[in-house]
């Protein structure tokens, strides 16, 4: 018997090619449990060369099935909570359970802009998506996981981000502190009914997050896609010990300890996944 079998999954986030909720999704259908993947897009673009034909929650959909598992692809803006409460609603219409939720939706950083030269519209779109989605998602699915009795694992995706500062990411890391805040205190109130919060801190991963900032330098310095990822890594991998950039299938490795059984003593925490940092 695989370590999910008979458990419901709800991944935010999920709908890019190469991102982590993508890879987390495959990886918990592929222990057995059914998966709702939702993105505020059905079919975010990828901009890495041979991704052009990505079919987005549509195609994932595809995958989970084609590993004998159900899914269910719903569209949703966690910063808007209609939209998230419909979302666990379809959820709950079709499976009538939600046994763990990882919330992985959120946006990149603005690229180097000071807080003196912060737009309050700015701020506030990465604060709605990154931290208040985070609570909006969490809040809807708690209740869920309350009402039913059952216990519940909920995982929040992060960032190393929220541990340290970042000159030109004010927003971005304030955001993800927030989120480890309103997880720990989440495990608090939540342990009573056996249900365990935790979250993941990933550093460099290689993943669309950055695809603006390589498209932008590709055609400032009217180079390829590949070669503008490359500058760009290169700029990180001399503050990672372990010298190179992680993968969005390590992160689901981690994730899957974290939803299972194998993490029963463990709520409050956050793990980096940061090659070191």
């Amino acid at each position: 018997m695989k370590s999910l079998e008979g458990k419901v999954a709800l991944i935010t986030g999920a709908g890019s090619k190469r991102g982590i909720g993508h890879a987390i999704a495959l990886r918990l259908a592929g222990e057995g449990a059914d998966v709702v993947v939702t993105d505020r897009y059905t079919a975010p673009r990828s901009l890495f060369p041979g991704d052009e034909e990505w079919g987005g929650l549509d195609e994932i959909v595809g995958e989970i099935e084609s590993l004998g598992r159900k899914a269910l692809p719903v569209m949703a803006d966690v910063s808007s909570s209609q939209e998230v409460d419909k979302a666990v609603a379809k959820a709950m219409e079709k499976f009538g359970k939600i046994d763990i939720l990882v919330h992985c939706a959120g946006i990149g950083p603005p690229k180097d802009i000071p807080i003196t030269g912060h737009t309050e519209e700015a701020w506030r779109t990465v604060l709605d998506t990154n931290l208040t989605g985070s609570f909006l998602v969490s809040r809807a699915v708690a209740r869920s996981m309350r009402g039913r009795g059952q216990g519940g694992k909920i995982v929040l995706i992060a960032s190393i981000a929220g541990t340290m500062g970042l000159p030109g990411r004010g927003a971005y890391c304030a955001s993800k502190w927030g989120v480890i805040g309103l997880m720990k205190t989440m495990a608090l109130e939540l342990v009573k009914y056996d249900i365990c919060v935790n979250a993941i801190n990933p550093g460099p991963i290689i993943s669309n997050i950055r695809d603006a900032d390589f498209a932008k330098l590709q055609k400032e310095l009217n180079i390829t896609f590949e070669e503008a990822q490359e500058i760009e890594y290169q700029k990180y991998l001399t503050n990672i010990p372990m010298g190179r950039f992680g993968t969005a299938e390590e992160v689901a490795d981690l994730a899957l300890f974290l939803v299972s059984n194998q993490s029963s003593y463990i709520t409050g925490e956050t793990i980096n996944i940061s090659g070191g940092i």
